[in-house]
């Protein structure tokens, strides 16, 4: 294979021989390039797609003897006839002009060329021109006027950073991220770009997502687009994904939705995660009781320090945030509260019940928006924990949820959030 390094752009139309009588006979133009493993980190290609008096037809890549003065010499006319396009991939029908996710750089770009290079012993794709250069070349516009297009900046994204492929239609690249390349953005960015697609796209890529990281998305996502996702997800998918979100998050999702929609996913959830947002879903949004979550950790006062240090560490994996142990009696009445450092700086022989603070702060399930803020802020919290009349745990208020509940919505927009996705309540009760 003689191929040189290049772009698409140069190859597609020029004319396709083979020889015949020592003469070179024109069998045809390049009209395509075909990859069998769109999903490989640098696609190899695999055949050649000619456009011939006949038809389009396959031409190996290993039938090609030379490419030479703007011509691509055969061994052997093509006669395989292309398979439909829905059965491979092919790199102009299917690319150009597609949106397709740059990893690295968080968003959502066009390609308007492809730049293929020989390497690992084959011809592959090697990266995406997203520039004003790219359309420029397709224009004719660097055979027209000479080193126009060479003036032009370079806008090229790497292949390995582009989101792989895992199946197409006639107008958008539908994105897979099986080896977790959308996974590994941060959920607001990734959330960016899921906004930036159309809905049936931003269903897709959720859809390809594990359901940890879907969650994550989804809090970082408007409503508008989260309701649009669900919809074309279907309820047994979003469901799963719901149940992954914060409490809070999931309840205020749920609460937006009509009620049938709500209580049908309900219906396909675990039944005590139903329960809890069932029970979110009844306090208005802007109060304790809308902005608490049921994602916290409690332990009873009589356990020693040494038997919770090595229960938290079994959980840990699972649990990305522990901000305080909550110490309850049976009833889940609070009795005591204690900071990690706390905990790690005590006797491992100690009981709870013996270093626990009992100088409670809390705030009502009714308390406003702005009495929970300015709670934590005076008592300097990450989380502040909600008690019934009875002073029995309901849930807690995270630092991020309390800042989120005050600022304005174009200011939350533009701030991280300071807590990352959450898991379920975890219970410290078997701890001996």
């Amino acid at each position: 294979m003689t191929f040189r390094d290049g772009f698409l752009s140069d190859l597609i139309g020029r004319p396709v021989t083979i020889e015949q009588d020592g003469r070179r006979i024109v069998v045809g133009k390049i009209g395509d390039f075909v990859v069998g493993h769109p999903e490989d980190t640098f696609p190899r290609i695999d055949a050649i797609a000619v456009k011939t008096k006949s038809g389009d037809k396959l031409a190996p890549l290993s039938s090609v003897l030379d490419y030479r003065d703007g011509e691509l010499m055969l061994s052997a006319a093509p006669t395989v006839a292309c398979p439909p396009d829905d059965e491979t991939l092919y790199l102009v029908e299917d690319l150009l002009d597609k949106q397709i996710v740059d990893v690295d750089g968080r968003k959502v770009v066009r390609i308007n060329d492809l730049e293929l290079a020989q390497t690992a012993g084959a011809l592959r794709v090697v990266a995406a021109d997203i520039g004003a250069g790219g359309l420029l070349r397709r224009l004719t516009a660097g055979k027209i006027f000479s080193g126009l297009v060479e003036r032009v900046p370079r806008t090229l994204i790497a292949w390995d950073n582009v989101a792989p492929l895992q199946d197409l239609n006639p107008s958008e690249i539908k994105l897979s991220v099986s080896d977790h390349r959308l996974a590994r953005l941060h959920p607001s960015d990734l959330a960016q770009i899921i906004s930036d697609l159309s809905a049936a796209d931003a269903a897709r890529i959720v859809g390809s997502l594990d359901d940890e990281t879907a969650a994550d998305a989804f809090e970082h996502l408007d409503s508008d687009t989260t309701r649009a996702i669900i919809q074309d997800l279907g309820s047994e998918r979003a469901a799963d994904i719901i149940e992954e979100m914060d409490s809070d998050d999931a309840a205020d999702l749920l609460g937006e939705l009509p009620e049938e929609q709500q209580a049908e996913l309900l219906a396909k959830m675990d039944s005590e995660t139903a329960d809890d947002l069932r029970e979110l879903a009844q306090y208005a949004e802007d109060t304790a009781g809308g902005l608490m979550t049921t994602d916290y950790v409690w332990i009873y006062p009589h356990r020693t320090v040494g038997a919770t240090i090595a229960k938290i560490r079994q959980i840990a994996p699972e649990t990305e945030f522990i901000y305080y142990l909550y110490v309850t009696d049976q009833a889940e009445k609070l009795l005591g509260v204690l900071s990690l450092r706390t905990l790690l700086l005590s006797e491992p022989e100690a009981t709870i019940h013996s270093v626990m603070d009992t100088e409670l702060v809390s705030v009502a399930a009714d308390a406003t928006s702005d009495d929970v803020a300015s709670t934590i802020a005076r008592y300097d919290l990450l989380a502040c924990p909600v008690l019934d009349e009875q002073g029995r745990m309901l849930g807690i208020v995270t630092v991020d949820d309390a800042i989120d509940a005050i600022l304005p919505e174009r200011l939350k927009k533009q701030l991280p959030r300071v807590v990352g996705h959450k898991h379920r309540t975890r219970h410290l009760e078997t701890v001996s």
